[in-house]
């Protein structure tokens, strides 16, 4: 059985599908394995598409998630530890599960556009 695709693919080319599958996998990169070299390679890649395309939308996407997640992993697990006191334990407890929490969301969500990127789609 063949579900329909409720999604409409508006004239997206395989260079467009690359370019957008690349923002995503360097969004993904930056997340895990090349934090900030990914994130400067999304920086320049922005500059060299066109507004209107697909792969600019997910190059300002990559861009825009990992600058949360850089606040949210970063900002608030500094502040955790700032307010709640290098020495104490529970402090440890609640900056490790918070950052494994976040970090696993954002992880997802980076590799759900990177499937919709695959597909020539935005996120809804």
């Amino acid at each position: 059985m063949v579900l329909p695709q409720t999604d409409t693919i508006t004239a997206v080319d395989k260079q467009q599908t690359k370019q957008a599958s690349d923002a995503a996998l360097a969004s993904i990169l930056n997340l895990t394995f090349l934090p900030g070299i990914a994130f400067i390679w999304l920086i320049l890649a922005i500059k060299k598409m066109p507004p209107t395309s697909i792969g600019y939308y997910h190059v300002k996407l990559g861009i825009k998630l990992n600058l949360i997640a850089f606040i949210a992993l970063g900002v608030v697990s500094v502040l955790m530890v700032l307010l709640g006191g290098f020495d104490s334990a529970w402090t440890w407890v609640y900056v490790i599960t918070y950052f494994t929490f976040v970090h696993t969301t954002f992880i997802i969500l980076a590799v759900w556009a990177l499937t919709r990127a695959w597909s020539g789609l935005k996120l809804r």
